[in-house]
């Protein structure tokens, strides 16, 4: 940042007062969760990925005006029925399981679409495990009485397991730690150190995110080390006290 300070004497001889003018850095960020027009799919699809890694990488926290913003835009175009336009299980299951985190109220009628004519899910659905592994996160966030979802657990599971001694790192690791424990049962600072790990190896990471979400694992692990020592001399000090 660097920092300007005009003076000039009119011809009256009294001095004018200018104020000061900052010249800021754009911020690394942009403009990524302002711009959107429900046109633009692609711009939709960046967006659902975006809002699903600040929620990995530990850093939504820092943005949840933003973050609140998008989602209503998501909701507005995931109308939560068989009318979905998006055929891509990915991109209807990450809308889903994003909504449902957020308490939004929305159906699970839109996976109807994914079923052949049998009543069963397609196999074809399985040829992508991100796309799986997608579709298994969401089911997790399903409530009593959703019976797709119970199908859709059942059938991600069983492909998910069949899959994951084939696939390559960092996917493999992704996989195996959902089905030991999916994200909406893990601890969020610890998924956050371990996804931290997991999309560094991913070649096509977002590295200002990745960059944010180390500083800031940083700065509130010591934080949390600040007032652990507080508590601790806190409980010394009170034991030394009763013992004298």
């Amino acid at each position: 940042m660097s920092m300007q300070v005009s003076s000039a004497t009119p011809q009256n001889g009294k001095p004018d007062v200018i104020c000061r003018t900052a010249n800021f850095h754009p911020s690394i960020w942009g403009d990524c969760f302002i711009n959107y027009t429900s046109e633009d799919k692609l711009g939709l699809i960046e967006r659902e990925e975006l809002l699903a890694s600040t929620s990995h990488l530990g850093v939504a926290y820092h943005f949840e005006r933003e973050i609140e913003e998008a989602l209503e835009h998501i909701y507005a175009t995931y109308n939560g029925s068989n009318n979905v336009e998006d055929d891509d299980i990915y991109n209807v299951a990450l809308c889903f399981r994003l909504l449902c985190q957020q308490e939004f109220n929305v159906s699970c009628d839109a996976f109807n679409k994914f079923k052949d004519k049998d009543g069963k899910f397609k196999e074809s659905l399985a040829s992508n495990v991100k796309y799986i592994l997608a579709f298994y996160e969401a089911t997790h966030l399903r409530v009593h009485g959703e019976g797709i979802l119970d199908e859709a657990l059942q059938f991600t599971t069983t492909h998910l397991k069949s899959t994951v001694s084939a696939i390559c790192k960092p996917l493999a690791e992704q996989v195996t730690r959902a089905l030991k424990q999916p994200l909406h049962k893990s601890i969020p600072r610890l998924e956050a150190r371990r996804y931290i790990s997991v999309n560094e190896q991913d070649a096509s990471h977002n590295k200002d995110f990745l960059m944010l979400a180390k500083l800031d694992f940083d700065m509130v692990q010591s934080l949390h080390k600040e007032e652990l020592s507080y508590i601790t001399r806190y409980l010394v000090l009170k034991l030394f006290t009763k013992m004298t």
